[in-house]
């Protein structure tokens, strides 16, 4: 088995929110700003909250059409396009940048605006806000970790619920903190 496919939580590092300035830095300066944005989300983006250790980074561009006409420059970068997975998410470019031997960074590439862009930030936004909700996330994420170390979808499908209910009580406006 690749160990990449493991499902290994960590602490939270203090360095990841530099290590985000500094991968979003990179990525503007290939890509222009604007019409470009870059968001860190994902548990790394959670001050306090432990979780799988590679850095989410969204992209909001103006238009799915322009983060293509990118795509190569991302590329350029050290990302490696993954588009398998728009079967699952067809609105959505994903990369994945390794550094070493270890996936560093997780890049989502969607329309700025979109669906899936408020719901990330407004997921985040709340569990940034509630450092009890955040602690209960952490929970789910430990015991589906534990039950699915060998199994990265169900670990990911498994979280659905939590986020679901979350995102069902928030008013949804994306946040001030763009790169």
């Amino acid at each position: 088995m690749n160990t990449e496919d493991l499902v290994e939580l960590v602490p939270y590092d203090p360095h990841w929110p530099a290590s985000f300035q500094a991968e979003a830095a990179l990525l503007i300066t290939a890509l222009g700003f604007p019409p470009f944005t870059i968001e860190h989300v994902g548990s790394t983006a959670i001050p306090g909250l432990g979780g799988k250790p590679v850095l989410d980074l969204m992209l909001g561009g103006p238009s799915m059409s322009a983060i293509d006409a990118r795509r190569l420059a991302i590329e350029r970068l050290g990302y490696e396009y993954q588009p398998h997975h728009e079967a699952v998410i067809p609105d959505r470019r994903f990369f994945v940048k390794c550094v070493g031997d270890h996936r560093a960074f997780h890049l989502h590439a969607v329309q700025a605006g979109s669906a899936f862009w408020v719901e990330h930030i407004a997921f985040r936004d709340r569990l940034r806000s509630d450092p009890e909700l955040a602690a209960a996330y952490h929970g789910v994420k430990a015991d589906l970790a534990a039950r699915h170390r060998n199994d990265r979808e169900a670990y990911t499908s498994g979280k659905s619920a939590f986020i679901s209910t979350v995102l069902s009580s928030v008013e949804r406006r994306p946040s001030d903190d763009a790169v």
